[in-house]
């Protein structure tokens, strides 16, 4: 993405966040929160750098690739984070996004809706810190199930997919494999089924949102990097 966002103008940040393994070990809770957070006080920083680095802060696009692009649309639908009444200068900074085009993003974190639509999928219990009972041969995953309506709360405040509201800003979805809902996929923890499901939330609430797959009907913006530039740079032809 890098010489391209360059060549139209677009400054690139390269965010480095804690993982879930990081968020455990410095006892986050849950440890999705870890990287989340991370990931809006890195904008916040760039923002408060602006008028230092050159930057226009009303346009700010994320992307990245599946954890990455996860936080990206965390990043996308939840409200804005910024505290107007904060001593910390880089605090008072708005988390809003202009646009995110991801790759492979885990749209819910709801192991039901994950389960209903992938019925093998197997990921996100550790970004709530849940572990099976190997002395049940229970799995991570269906510990996860089990726990669904104890850490409600947090899948409404973790999951993409819940934070979604009509006034957000557009995203673009991309995924490399045809959706395959309800059936045994491959790779479930990067299957098109997210993206799919997503879409199809979008689309009832009229929130902007594109989803690109091979065969995918009515594509506009063919990579992230079409869809970036599209919207922070419109002028350019």
């Amino acid at each position: 993405m890098l010489k391209e966002a360059l060549a139209a103008g677009i400054s690139v940040a390269s965010i480095e966040y804690r993982t879930i393994k990081d968020s455990t070990a410095d006892g986050v809770v849950p440890p999705v929160k870890g990287p989340m957070l991370d990931c809006a006080r890195a904008l916040q920083f760039c923002r408060s750098k602006a008028k230092e680095w050159n930057l226009d802060k009303t346009k700010v696009g994320a992307a990245g690739g599946s954890a990455g692009a996860c936080t990206s649309l965390w990043l996308a639908f939840h409200d804005d984070l910024a505290d107007p009444q904060s001593t910390d200068p880089i605090a008072r900074e708005s988390t809003r996004l202009t646009c995110a085009a991801v790759q492979v993003p885990q749209t819910s974190l709801d192991p039901k809706q994950m389960r209903d639509w992938t019925p093998n999928s197997g990921y996100g219990s550790h970004a709530f810190g849940i572990v099976g009972d190997t002395t049940k041969k229970q799995s991570s995953f269906d510990a996860f199930y089990e726990a669904r309506d104890k850490i409600m709360p947090w899948i409404k405040e973790y999951s993409p997919y819940e934070l979604v509201t009509r006034d957000d800003p557009p995203v673009g979805l991309y995924f490399g494999t045809v959706p395959n809902l309800g059936k045994v996929e491959k790779d479930a923890t990067h299957t098109a089924n997210f993206g799919v499901m997503l879409k199809e939330h979008c689309d009832e609430i009229k929130a902007p949102c594109e989803l690109v797959y091979p065969g995918a009907p009515n594509v506009v913006h063919a990579t992230p990097n079409d869809y970036i530039k599209a919207t922070l740079r419109p002028e350019l032809k």
